[in-house]
């Protein structure tokens, strides 16, 4: 069971180290031993990569939250200063 021709090289590099070693050490087990373990194995990539997406998301959700907090925090002052200069110009009069 070699890692490099079972995945793609870009999903072998985003796998933690400790996978990819796995993932040998199962290559250098019997054949017979390797297919109960590859099962479990590509259980174990597939909830890798779909928790990295997972992140990923969550990450760039994180960040639009952000900005949009900027925004509304820049409209709120905005919005009361034309507020407090309305006041002003009401007073006058």
């Amino acid at each position: 069971m070699n890692i490099r021709s079972r995945f793609p090289d870009r999903i072998a590099d985003q796998l933690p180290r400790e996978i990819v070693e796995l993932a040998r050490d199962i290559a250098a087990l019997p054949i017979e031993h390797q297919g109960n373990l590859e099962v479990a194995y590509r259980r174990v990539v597939n909830s890798v990569l779909r928790r990295r997406r997972i992140l990923g998301l969550v990450q760039e959700a994180l960040s639009q939250l952000r900005l949009d907090v900027k925004y509304l925090m820049f409209d709120l002052e905005v919005t009361r200063r034309e507020r407090d200069e309305l006041r002003k110009q009401l007073d006058e009069f």
